[in-house]
């Protein structure tokens, strides 16, 4: 007897599907993480945020009373007062900047669970948030190391920028003003385009665990190809948070107005300030932190899809994943990291031949010369069609036939041939045509039907 395979269902979809991606869907699957483990991203995103916003508010209120405290001490209108304000109003601005670093850091840490999450549910896997953090722990002073210098990079060329045009205005004032509109026009398509080539940086390191030299040059060779729709992807999320932002502060500015216009009537400055801050303080950055933390999750998903979709047009990493898939459903437990294997591979690049059954006399899907199609291979006997499509067998002198036009009818096979005399002994075997010997192995005759010329070997 034999053992049929046990019946195994389907695999469980992921957020995206498992091949190329096209511009839209990478965009609106960017808010699927989001959506398949909310408490998760949503939840960890809003107190990561709400720390780092409670703490730099904190520390900078403390370093701001620290260094204006002294001017109490001091009579207004000295040199010593001059002095001191300066250097309180410098201190504040270090600090900052400093505590904004912070702040920055810990929001690289947000978009490194979003990455490991939207890797796992491509696989329709879902983690808890401990299982992510045990991921991401690793690399986590390697990703706050990048965006540290990536900030003193910055910091230095717009050092280096503004001495460069405080030297010029020192000498032609009007050529400084041209030379600062010039920079600030050439800075905006420039920082946009080393944004999309270093896009996959984070990425390339939470994933393949990379140093910062090899995420570099991964990111940059990733992107080869694909920056326009990167940008495109990027450009209208942040277009997307930054019209609801706008459109959310609308509300809150109205509620302020007709809040202080009923408490204080007669404009007194201190209720007024009171009901200012409260409805336009308090509110507004509760609603600022929730959507800051939905923008860093949207936008990380999307990074995270940019990447995967990158890796399976260049690598083929959708091949890894469906036979991670494959295995992991039929019940394998040695499965490594899909993710991780053949980094850096280049394979030949992949159609879009869809599979199927074609009707008579139709063009099969997927026939080479169809934009982005990979095409039927040739045969190695038959006629080439203009569109590619290849009949097997059939003469290239031929013409094609039309759908509509059925060839000429077949002849009527001739009559059959008076029987030999009887008293003609039949030829031995050993006699007879080759061709007689072996039956043709292109036509079959019915026992019975009269023999056509061809099988008699007539011309």
């Amino acid at each position: 007897m034999s053992a049929y395979p046990a019946w195994t269902p389907a695999s469980r979809p992921g957020i995206i599907p498992l091949h190329p991606l096209t511009f839209g869907t990478i965009l609106g699957r960017s808010f699927a993480a989001l959506r398949q483990n909310p408490r998760v991203l949503l939840g960890f995103a809003l107190i990561v945020q709400t720390l780092a916003y409670i703490v730099v508010l904190v520390a900078l209120l403390a370093v701001t009373w620290a260094a204006f405290s002294r001017l109490d001490t001091l009579r207004p209108g000295t040199d010593e007062y001059d002095t001191v304000l300066a250097g309180s109003i410098g201190i504040t601005v270090v600090a900052g900047i400093v505590l904004g670093l912070a702040a920055g850091a810990l929001s690289v840490l947000v978009q490194a669970v979003v990455v490991v999450e939207v890797t796992h549910a491509a696989l329709a896997e879902k983690l808890s948030l401990g299982a992510l953090w045990r991921q991401v722990k690793p690399i986590a002073w390697r990703l706050i190391g990048y965006s540290f210098l990536v900030i003193l990079a910055v910091a230095a060329l717009v050092t280096v920028v503004v001495l460069g045009v405080i030297g010029i205005a020192m000498v032609a004032p009007p050529a400084a003003i041209v030379l600062t509109i010039l920079v600030i026009l050439a800075a905006i398509p420039l920082t946009w385009w080393l944004m999309i080539k270093l896009l996959l940086v984070p990425a390339t390191i939470i994933v393949e665990h990379a140093t910062i030299s090899q995420a570099l040059v991964r990111s940059w060779t990733l992107t080869r190809g694909r920056f326009w729709p990167a940008l495109g992807v990027i450009l209208v999320i942040s277009v997307i948070f930054g019209a609801v932002a706008q459109v959310v502060s609308i509300p809150f500015t109205f509620l302020s107005m007709g809040l202080t216009t009923v408490v204080a009537p007669t404009g007194d400055p201190e209720p007024s300030a009171i009901i200012g801050m409260i409805a336009t303080g308090l509110l507004t950055q509760v609603v600022t932190l929730l959507l800051q933390s939905v923008a860093i999750v949207v936008q990380s998903t999307a990074t995270a899809i940019i990447y995967i979709d990158c890796r399976m047009r260049r690598e083929g990493l959708d091949l890894d994943l469906l036979a991670y898939i494959e295995r992991r459903d039929a019940g394998a437990t040695d499965l490594g990291d899909p993710y991780r294997q053949n980094v850096g591979r280049v394979i030949a690049p992949r159609g879009w031949a869809t599979p199927g059954y074609a009707a008579p006399g139709a063009l099969p899907l997927g026939y080479p010369g169809q934009p982005g199609a990979g095409g039927i291979p040739p045969h190695s006997a038959g006629y080439a069609h203009p569109t590619g499509y290849v009949m097997p067998g059939r003469s290239p002198a031929a013409p094609w036939p039309s759908p509509a036009a059925p060839g000429p009818a077949s002849a009527p096979a001739p009559a059959a041939e008076a029987p030999a005399p009887a008293s003609e002994p039949p030829a031995p075997a050993s006699a007879q045509p080759a061709a007689a010997q072996a039956p043709s192995s292109t036509t079959w005759t019915a026992p019975g039907a009269a023999a056509s010329d061809s099988d008699r070997g007539a011309p």
